[in-house]
């Protein structure tokens, strides 16, 4: 059962909590969990209670909670008339020191807010764990839920006696009781209320150490019980080691938690959250096949990523969700730099350019964008903003800064930062203020050209005499590449940094060489996309893969896939670039975003008329790099997916791969067949019609896990008949007995393949009921829904007339329509551009 929704005002303001903030000054509080109903199926609540200890100059304020019910609130001792709205509890009677009791009953969640409860179909185990962020732990216990109402937090749980009970403090005493065992845990130093965390459940656990040169600290590492086979602990312990050497001297600051328990929950709906002691991360992060160089470096980078947090985010906290970025950013940019400074993955930059970057100049360029630091109004609106810019746009200009101020000022100021406000909370301006002191630098225009703006320059270079030209003036330092042909192959002939701060700068080096191909911001060093022009596009069109710098390979491939997407370069160039180099790509994450690209240009920018001949193509192209690749190679294993996700649009190779799936023929040696492959290739074939129900039951027998049951959901909903998809579209919106992955897998289905033919009739469906599900769902369920099944119509007039029709919708609804309006746009827009658009 998904968390009800009520009447109540679930959306608090940063009004509202400015004026809590200012009247409360809260102490402890102490939480009473009983989750013991876990394991009955029939139980949809457990019993909660919290005792909230603080100051206040005010006599009546409210206590956050979403649940069940409300069955106590007891203030200063006496009993007091529950006035519980469904969102609130109101607080009425408090003096200037107050002791404030609330039992409660909230609802175990199958969506991944608040308590998350999940039971293993493979031995009937059930677990247990939370996720709070941005304001979900109201979802679980009495609280006030602003990030600037911190507390000393004291947690204890009572949970059937098998398996693991966690939260973010060590354990300090467990005592036997009626059908289970109480646990309680060391009182935290001030914590925000989104980043306490419970875990419960027979997870299975490897411990470690970690021996600082002032500290030790225990470590531990879970996983469900039944994953325990793929869990490759050792790995996870060393890069846990090699991150706290490296912050803890960064930062001239000790960890400041005690314990460092790191989890992999099943049906997470992030990456990983850094609630500090207990460190939650999806159960992707098992990899329970093979897995390339570049899935191990996003794992590593990960860990350190959510590692930074416990300094950036957890000791020192942004006052309200406008500062944000105060941690992600910084925690995106220190993941990438300490992967790389601790020796882990040394170019974990070049994936950064591709993948971070990309997924920034993609947010960056939608009407919805918006400045690093953001207008966060509300708690949906904060929601929203764990997004492309905050995360990857801020991470990219702080590499700008580091590069500004020098990495030695920089980790100066980080030190002046924590020491100044440990445990406290903060605004761009303390963090401007500590980096100013340590470099000497003034920061105040640079924060205003790139921080508080919207939008990305674009850099294109003129020749004789070199210039840089940028559409939009932004004060930063480019270099620019110079490489020549020489005998077939790219060579590096030099390269010229160039300050720019107007729109067009003329280099001032010495004479430069007539070279073939010219690339600003050949170091990746900057935040903007790159225009190639003409004769540096046919240079890289016939030697990119001979380009002997990952980096600079990496600039070129996101030049080209943006000039794609810009509708200035044609798809099908692209493909034929991506035909020929990809092939010889020896950097694994450049290659898995070079087919991704591919695939997204097959079914978006393709012209409808030629898309059957270019998905046939691409297929083919898939299959023979697969064929030679090297056995064994991350390459080999990528394109064998790609293969899969090609078959989806073509059944050329259907034969070939169904002997393969059967074992009646053998696989290309060296290819590791795992579950995630076999469904990959299972699922390309359902949804092109080649396979159909009963290779789906076979495989879900085989590989009778949680992964397997999500993977079969979406093998069934993409069988391309018109009632199947139907039955999935009708399942996603009114199923709510659907768990937040299941509802995914659903999704997946139904869009599937050639979807556009068996779906077409829902388009009004669909924008009947956008608004009454984002009123009736939690906005995680809504939002999924609002962003899966938004129709690919021939053109915008049914989404502007709902946007026309529906001002007053909530602005975060509204946000996401438009953002899918502009993808939608984008779309039709670059397909119709094709015919007019060079192809080299």
């Amino acid at each position: 059962m998904e968390t009800p929704q009520h009447s109540g005002d679930e959306n608090l303001s940063r009004e509202d909590a400015a004026v809590r903030a200012s009247a409360i000054d809260l102490d402890t509080i102490e939480v009473d969990l009983d989750v013991r109903s876990a394991s009955d199926p029939s139980r949809e609540d457990f019993t909660t209670q919290s005792t909230l200890r603080f100051a206040s100059s005010v006599e009546e304020t409210w206590v956050d909670f979403l649940g069940a019910a409300v069955d106590e609130v007891e203030i200063n001792g006496e009993p007091h008339a529950v006035d519980w709205d469904g969102a609130r509890v109101r607080l009425t009677g408090l003096g200037a020191q107050n002791t404030v009791r609330i039992r409660a009953r909230g609802c175990y969640s199958r969506s991944g807010e608040g308590l998350h409860r999940f039971t293993d179909p493979v031995d009937g185990a059930v677990y247990l764990y939370t996720q709070y962020e941005p304001a979900d732990s109201r979802r679980v216990y009495p609280c006030f839920e602003q990030p600037d109402l911190k507390a000393r937090w004291t947690f204890h749980v009572t949970a059937s006696s098998a398996g693991v009970v966690l939260s973010g403090g060590a354990e300090t005493s467990r005592a036997e009781v009626d059908n289970g065992v109480r646990v309680s845990f060391a009182e935290t130093p001030l914590l925000s209320s989104y980043v306490t965390a419970v875990a419960v459940g027979p997870y299975h656990r490897v411990d470690g150490v970690w021996r600082g040169a002032r500290q030790t600290v225990d470590l531990g590492v879970l996983c469900r019980a039944s994953l325990a086979e793929h869990l490759d602990a050792e790995e996870i312990l060393d890069i846990t080691r090699r991150g706290l050497d490296f912050f803890t001297s960064a930062f001239d600051q000790d960890y400041p938690w005690g314990k460092y328990d790191q989890i992999f929950v099943p049906e997470y709906n992030l990456g990983a959250m850094e609630n500090p002691g207990l460190v939650t991360f999806t159960e992707a992060y098992v990899f329970r096949g093979a897995a390339t160089v570049a899935q191990r470096e996003a794992r590593s980078n990960t860990i350190l990523h959510e590692m930074a947090h416990m300094w950036f985010g957890d000791l020192v906290t942004m006052r309200w969700w406008d500062d944000l970025w105060l941690k992600e950013s910084f925690a995106d940019f220190m993941g990438t730099h300490a992967n790389v400074a601790t020796g882990l993955f040394p170019d974990a930059w070049v994936t950064f350019a591709s993948r971070r970057k990309g997924w920034a100049y993609v947010q960056d360029q939608l009407p919805t964008m918006h400045p690093i630091v953001a207008d966060i109004p509300d708690l949906e609106a904060a929601k929203l903003n764990f997004d492309g810019i905050t995360y990857a746009k801020g991470a990219s200009v702080l590499k700008q800064l580091v590069g500004f101020v020098g990495e030695d000022a920089f980790f100066r100021g980080a030190q002046r930062y924590f020491a100044t406000h440990a445990y406290g909370n903060t605004t761009l301006a303390d963090l401007l203020s500590a980096l100013e002191e340590a470099s000497g630098r003034d920061l105040r225009s640079w924060s205003a050209a790139w921080l508080e703006t919207t939008g990305l320059p674009t850099l294109t270079a003129e020749r004789a005499p070199l210039a840089l030209v940028q559409d939009v003036a932004r004060p930063h330092t480019v270099r620019t590449g110079l490489w020549d042909d020489e005998g077939g192959r790219l060579v590096a002939r030099g390269d010229v940094v160039v300050d720019l701060f107007g729109e067009r700068t003329v280099a001032d080096a010495p004479v430069l060489p007539d070279v073939a191909l010219i690339i600003p911001n050949i170091d990746d060093r900057s935040y903007a996309k790159v225009r190639l022009d003409d004769r540096s596009l046919a240079a890289v069109a016939g030697g990119l893969s001979t380009m002997p710098d990952a980096v600079a390979r990496g600039v070129v491939w996101a030049a080209l896939w943006n000039a794609a997407r810009d509708g200035e370069l044609a798809a099908s160039a692209y493909l034929a670039i991506a035909a020929r180099h990809a092939p010889r790509e020896a950097h694994p994450a450049l290659l898995a975003d070079v087919l991704a690209h591919a695939a997204f240009a097959v079914r978006h920018y393709v012209p409808d008329a030629e898309r059957v001949a270019t998905a046939a193509a691409w297929l083919e192209g898939a299959w023979s790099a697969m064929s030679e690749a090297e056995p064994g190679s991350d390459a080999q294993l990528i394109w064998a997916r790609a293969v899969g996700g090609a078959a989806e649009l073509c059944a050329d190779r259907a034969s070939e791969m169904t002997a393969i799936l059967a074992s009646e023929s053998s696989a290309p040696e060296g290819l590791p067949f795992d579950p995630e492959l076999r469904w990959g290739w299972l699922f390309g074939l359902v949804a092109s019609g080649a396979a159909g129900v009963d290779q789906i039951e076979a495989e879900a027998e085989r590989d009778a896990t949680a992964s397997g049951r999500t993977a079969r959901l979406a093998a069934l909903a993409a069988r391309p008949e018109a009632s199947v998809r139907r039955g999935g579209w009708l399942a996603a919106w009114d199923d709510s007995s659907l768990t937040n992955d299941h509802l995914d897998a659903t999704i997946r289905g139904v869009r599937a393949g050639e979807s556009r033919r068996l779906i077409a009739d829902r388009d009004g469906d669909y924008f009947d009921r956008i608004l009454p599900v984002w009123r009736s769902r939690s906005i995680e369920i809504a939002a999924r829904l609002v962003r899966g099944l938004f129709p690919a119509t021939p053109d915008t007039s049914a989404v502007d007339s709902w946007l026309e029709t529906n001002p007053d919708a909530p602005g975060s609804l509204r946000r996401i329509v438009i953002e899918q309006r502009d993808h939608l746009a984008r779309d039709l827009r670059v397909r119709a551009a094709q015919p007019g658009v060079s192809d080299l």
